[in-house]
């Protein structure tokens, strides 16, 4: 199974002020997502900057689209993709 890992680190200095609006629709579409089986896991950051989300069985072209469907999207310092191969 190829899992791919996505760090999202959010541009927290300039969020805009319907923020909390736009964090309904994200944590939707994650639901969505999860439900389907296409992310296993989401972790939030401590800092609360961002998340880490596990997508299973997507290549790296597919997952990058989905992200950019992402509400948080814009709001984006940076985004990091790792392709993992599960050892256990």
């Amino acid at each position: 199974m190829n899992t791919i890992q996505v760090i999202l680190t959010l541009d927290m200095e300039n969020l805009p002020a319907n923020f909390q609006e736009i964090l309904q629709h994200e944590q939707a579409m994650v639901a969505t997502w999860r439900e389907k089986g296409i992310i296993e896991h989401l972790y939030l950051r401590e800092a609360r900057n961002g998340a880490v989300l596990m997508f299973n069985n997507l290549s790296e072209a597919e997952v990058k689209l989905m992200i950019e469907a992402l509400p948080f999207f814009p709001l984006s310092k940076s985004i990091e993709y790792f392709n993992l191969i599960k050892q256990f």
